[in-house]
């Protein structure tokens, strides 16, 4: 299911804030992202009718096995793309802006194709330790 990126984002937003804070509501995605509550309140309401969110009676805010892969393919595609922008020499916080924005365009070819890399570079800085 392909979904638009702000959708992806909230997503992530969703999936890191509840390995943080545990439960979710949607005040804490007003407070991360630093948006308005209406906008926050029409793009639950949007996942919802996806079947990419479930909110319980008390405002408590869960993935769907749907909206959970979503969520962890484009917080893996964040990790992954930042680590290797650092490594390139990008300071921290423009890597992270840059992955931000290419998470949601990256082919699945060319990502895998990119943790292959970073496998293989990994790889051979192990050997190298080894040799030392």
């Amino acid at each position: 299911m392909k979904v638009q990126e702000s959708a992806e984002n909230y997503l992530e937003t969703i999936l890191i804030l509840s390995q943080t804070k545990g439960a979710v509501r949607s005040i804490d995605i007003v407070h991360k992202l630093n948006f308005s509550k209406p906008s926050v309140s029409v793009a639950m309401k949007n996942l919802r009718q996806a079947d990419l969110i479930i909110m319980d009676n008390d405002g408590f805010i869960s993935l769907t096995d749907a909206g959970r892969k979503i969520a962890e393919t484009i917080y893996e595609r964040h990790q992954v793309l930042s680590t290797m922008l650092v490594n390139l020499g990008v300071p921290t916080e423009i890597a992270t802006e840059d992955a931000c924005r290419m998470e949601h365009v990256i082919s699945p070819e060319s990502f895998d194709a990119i943790k292959e890399h970073l496998r293989s570079q990994e790889h051979l800085n192990t050997l190298k330790k080894d040799n030392n």
